[in-house]
């Protein structure tokens, strides 16, 4: 499932999402939804305003040219404008899907979707989800992915919802921070024998907890690597008491700059 509006960078959320339903010959779901402007009072209000029903008649036909030649797809109109409708909604067709793709919130997104969109599709949908940086062009990921690992339910899930995304990949790179090299070692290797079982090459990449922070690090490490997905679990316990729970994944969803695969 993709999700669509009037934005600058749905276009790449769409053409990903088209190369992967052709790739595993899925189906492919197109979610149109966008925030509406405050209608004045008055005695008469209607809905879909026309601007509304412009932009999604817009989307319906980028989505059918775009989708032209793949056996599956499906076109849906949220057709509310305010954000709890919108978040609703659109998490009840992410259930009904194998993957969500989202973007990452900018300021041109903020007029067209809620800031915390795909931060609440994350916890309510119970699928994993893709999430497209603000900046740059993505026609494939996974080729380069990078696992960040920990011994959580969180990390379990994302690792196993990514692995139809991994499979045919270059090497997975498993990464693990602690403050002893021997135990995120060790982690990292149960989690590359895991991988071989399912056809994929896995290297761990045991790191040490310092100054930088955790989120930090394994930004700069996507960067220095040329990962073109980050796996992670999303709002899973860090332990670290001075942190929030889910602190760790919005400043992901804030700083990402390559594609993030995130489960909960």
């Amino acid at each position: 499932m993709v999700h669509l509006d009037q934005g600058a960078r749905t276009s790449s959320r769409l053409a990903l999402a088209v190369s992967l339903a052709r790739k595993h010959q899925a189906r492919l779901i197109g979610v149109f939804g966008q925030l509406s402007p405050s209608q004045k009072v008055g005695l008469v209000s209607n809905w879909p305003t026309p601007e509304y029903t412009a932009a999604a008649q817009a989307s319906k036909a980028a989505f059918e040219s775009a989708t032209a030649g793949l056996p599956q797809v499906e076109w849906h109109d949220i057709n509310r404008g305010s954000e709890g409708e919108l978040v609703r909604r659109v998490t009840d067709q992410a259930r009904h899907a194998d993957l969500v793709i989202l973007g990452q919130g900018d300021e041109d997104a903020k007029s067209y979707v809620p800031e915390d969109l795909a931060e609440e599709i994350i916890l309510n949908s119970g699928r994993p989800v893709l999430i497209l940086p603000y900046a740059g062009n993505f026609t494939e990921v996974a080729r380069r992915p990078l696992v960040a690992w920990s011994d959580v339910r969180e990390a379990a899930r994302a690792l196993n919802d990514a692995l139809p995304l991994m499979e045919g990949c270059n090497k997975a790179i498993v990464m693990s921070f602690a403050p002893h090299a021997e135990d995120a070692r060790a982690a990292c290797e149960n989690v590359v024998r895991h991988l071989a079982l399912h056809g994929i090459v896995g290297e761990s990449k045991a790191m040490l907890v310092t100054e930088l922070g955790i989120m930090d690090s394994l930004l700069n490490q996507a960067a220095d690597l040329g990962t073109d997905l980050l796996v992670m679990g999303a709002h899973g316990p860090n332990g670290l008491p001075f942190m929030s729970r889910g602190a760790g994944t919005r400043y992901i969803l804030r700083h990402m700059t390559v594609p993030v695969l995130m489960s909960n």
